[in-house]
């Protein structure tokens, strides 16, 4: 696995570990957390440009060796965690239940759940010894609900505030809090891909699951990558220091999904 270190940042600084940080929502949170003076520990599959105060490690979140090789690593750049944001996750298959391929189902849920699993796993011990910490599971609007043709994340996303809630009751009583914030359709290349495996599987054009995306939420909108880290970035800080187990939509108040 390959590791990169910019070790500009302030001594001291809020130590951030991000999983899938080399692009899209993880980037976001990696350049948002940086520019309010935190060290960020981040790991992709391709990690990309590692920006001044971060640390970006090659790793599949799928694999537990690998996850390991990272946090040892950012355990020892950022010399203890302070807020874990478990990112990690694809789109997986669009098709009906009835035709999915097993494989393909697999590689969704173990992206989406495992990785966010094992991220956990690893931080619950490192925070409860220290009496404190704050968690945060990506989860979506499509773990609040059900979507056609997209079985796989949809049992992913409702896996991840299941975990999300055992882990706000086990991890509480040593000062841990652990949320998990459901997206609605974030502006971006994987939602991009997400439209358009969806209207192949549907048989319809790209521009009509878009304006349903939008439709579907009071305010008709898509969201964006900023929107999500300014509610982390809240939760994170210490005036969330109260809320936990909670799953927080940032979604324009979704009516219903496509």
């Amino acid at each position: 696995m390959s590791i990169e270190e910019n070790n500009g940042g302030a001594a001291g600084a809020q130590r951030v570990l991000i999983t899938a940080g080399g692009s899209g929502i993880g980037a976001c949170l990696v350049r948002r957390f940086l520019a309010q003076g935190a060290r960020v520990a981040y790991c992709d599959l391709d990690p990309g440009h590692v920006p001044d105060g971060a640390m970006g490690y090659q790793a599949d979140v799928t694999d537990e060796a690998q996850m390991q090789a990272f946090f040892d690593a950012a355990e020892a750049f950022l010399g203890g965690v302070d807020v874990v944001c478990a990112n990690a996750g694809i789109g997986g298959p669009a098709s009906p239940i009835a035709e999915m391929d097993f494989a393909a189902w697999r590689a969704c849920v173990a992206a989406n759940l495992d990785g966010a699993f094992l991220t956990c796993r690893w931080a619950a011990g490192r925070m409860a010894a220290q009496n404190g910490g704050a968690i945060i599971l990506m989860s979506s609007t499509s773990g609040q609900w059900g979507v056609p043709t997209r079985s796989p994340y949809v049992t992913a996303k409702w896996g991840i505030l299941g975990l999300m809630k055992t882990l706000a009751m086990e991890l509480g009583p040593h000062g841990v809090r652990v949320n998990a914030i459901c997206p609605g359709a974030v502006e971006g290349d994987r939602m991009e891909r997400v439209v358009a495996m969806e209207a192949a599987a549907r048989g319809v054009p790209e521009d009509s699951v878009r304006t349903l995306y939008a439709d579907g939420n009071s305010l008709r909108t898509w969201v964006t990558a900023d929107d999500l880290a300014e509610m982390i970035l809240f939760l994170t800080s210490p005036q969330g220091a109260k809320i936990s187990g909670q799953a927080i939509a940032v979604d324009g108040n979704t009516e219903r999904m496509t």
